[in-house]
């Protein structure tokens, strides 16, 4: 059963969340806070443990030490089902859908799956009137109609990105986390997706992993910068931006001009919004 959060609760946090893989600590003393309705980037370079701090949120690896509370609930012991009747949904690096299906039937699928109706999904329609229009509303809201009938596999790689949205919050999560949603898509597409992204709704936790600086300081009110395994800074955009540990650690060591530009650009931004 989903957990309800109220404005007063954290929608997640964690407190010295680590672990080690034989002598590599891949993630160590990570202390984390999501709000509720928060739109939150995780950064950090290549081999920063991102994807592992996700891991051990969702109950994919369990903990060699900390804690992790959702809505309040501790649910460190908790599996991976589990955490997500309670509430958590997440994407992957690489897609996992289904490529002869269409997205309206995927999305229908996830629904009867939530719904506990996994096993009656091939009834008549009329059976599962509600589900279907649930399923046209979601596709609605992710630009996704137009291309409801179309085979998963003739869509364009940005849109099987949106399905992958699309069915995630189909299980109604309180806290989405994606990891690197906009990895492969064109510049134009990825603007889209993370258009749809920020017109989720408010009650909707959002953490995602992106290494587009373009898109992190565009769309994120809050970013977590991980270096090591650890929390290295945490702030706003404008924070960020003009925080030299993020340049020199972060940005400075990948040689990527493009993200270094994206920081500087913001801070000009910022500026000129004075």
């Amino acid at each position: 059963m989903a957990m309800n959060f109220t404005l007063q609760d954290t929608a997640l946090r964690t407190r010295g969340l680590g672990i080690r893989f034989g002598a590599f600590q891949a993630v160590n003393e990570v202390n984390l806070d999501l709000e509720p309705g928060a739109r939150q980037a995780l950064i950090g370079p290549n081999g920063a443990g991102k994807t592992t701090l996700i891991n051990l949120l969702t109950g994919v690896y369990r903990p060699t030490s900390g804690s992790i509370h959702l809505g309040g609930h501790d649910v460190t012991e908790q599996s991976a089902d589990r955490r997500a009747r309670a509430g958590m949904a997440r994407t992957f690096q690489i897609n996992t859908l289904f490529p002869s299906l269409t997205p309206l039937l995927s999305v229908v699928l996830a629904i009867c799956e939530r719904d506990g109706l996994g096993g009656q999904w091939w009834k008549p329609l009329q059976w599962h009137k509600p589900i279907y229009t649930e399923a046209h509303a979601l596709l609605d809201r992710l630009r996704l109609s137009p291309l409801a009938h179309t085979p998963v596999t003739e869509l364009a790689y940005g849109k099987q990105r949106l399905l992958e949205i699309a069915l995630a919050l189909a299980a109604k999560p309180r806290i989405l986390l994606l990891d690197e949603p906009a990895a492969g898509i064109p510049a134009g597409e990825s603007s889209e997706l993370f258009e749809v992204i920020a017109e989720l709704p408010a009650d909707i936790s959002v953490l995602f992993i992106e290494h587009d600086m373009n898109l992190v300081f565009r769309f994120a009110r809050r970013i977590s910068v991980l270096v090591a395994g650890e929390i290295l800074t945490e702030g706003t955009p404008r924070e960020i931006s003009t925080d030299p540990r993020v340049r020199d650690v972060y940005l400075g060591h990948r040689t990527n001009k493009m993200a270094q530009g994206a920081c500087l650009l913001y801070t000009s931004d910022a500026a000129d919004e004075e």
